[in-house]
């Protein structure tokens, strides 16, 4: 069953079990998915859900980051909540040390030899990793890896 279909019939579940947190987030996707739909101007594949629902997460986190500065935990747990619903539909995370033997793998297979081959190097790996793995944990890793 594809992505949309699973968001579907989730939200319909909620809505007969009259949940109402968790229909009003579903809600918040599926209009995500449509308004990605719009301006791509055709039906998402798979891998464009997921990106849109990386996307959702990554606003989750970034949110969570503010909200905990400026002393709001009542915002960042509801926040958290609902990047825990999010997380549900993506795909599991690889670990640090995964990501770590693909980035090695795509250096050498890259030739890349310093700082400048970031973006090829970064390229390659969220490629391999098809969402499985966190941007900033493999920017971190490429970073290290090519001082």
């Amino acid at each position: 069953m594809d992505l949309t279909n699973k968001l579907n019939d989730d939200l319909k579940n909620a809505m007969k079990a009259q949940n109402a947190e968790l229909t009003a987030i579903l809600r918040l996707l599926k209009s995500a998915l449509k308004n990605a739909e719009i301006a791509l101007g055709h039906e998402l594949t798979d891998s464009e859900v997921l990106s849109v629902l990386e996307k959702q997460a990554k606003q989750r986190r970034d949110s969570i980051d503010q909200y905990v500065a400026g002393k709001r935990q009542d915002l960042a747990d509801k926040e958290a909540a609902e990047l825990a619903l999010i997380e549900k539909y993506l795909p599991t995370k690889l670990s640090t040390e995964a990501v770590e033997k693909i980035v090695v793998a795509a250096i050498k297979d890259l030739a890349a030899t310093s700082i400048a081959d970031m973006g090829k190097v970064i390229q390659a790996v969220m490629g391999k990793t098809a969402g499985a793995a966190d941007g900033k944990t493999v920017s971190t890793i490429v970073k290290e890896k090519l001082k």
